[in-house]
């Protein structure tokens, strides 16, 4: 076992971290889905930078994936930045997570 604790739910093989740059939203209402995310099986942290507008979070892979996140935003009308670089960082992140998904359920082959 590692020396670092981690929530339940959440493999250190597993975790990634993950940063969206949010669009100016309703803070009350950015409160209410951090806590929803926080409650997330398989959520290590969630944290928000006001002064840059970015969401942070760690999960486990296997268990969750950027489009859980994007989902509980959009239902508190929390919009994530529409520049060409968010864009970019979320097709990558949901080919992460599918990749982490998918390999984790596979068997290790060898030919040794």
């Amino acid at each position: 076992m590692s020396k670092n604790e981690h929530r339940l739910g959440v493999s250190e093989v597993n975790l990634v971290t993950r940063k969206l740059k949010l669009e100016p939203c309703d803070q009350d209402e950015l409160r209410v889905a951090m806590d929803e995310i926080d409650g997330l099986y398989g959520l290590e942290r969630v944290t928000y930078d006001t002064e840059k507008h970015k969401l942070s979070m760690a999960y486990d892979a296997t268990r969750l994936c950027i489009d859980h996140i994007e989902a509980i935003l959009a239902w508190h009308a929390i919009e994530i930045s529409h520049g060409w670089w968010t864009r970019f960082k979320e097709d990558h992140y949901r080919f992460v997570d599918q990749n982490i998904k998918d390999n984790a359920s596979k068997e290790p082959w060898s030919c040794h």
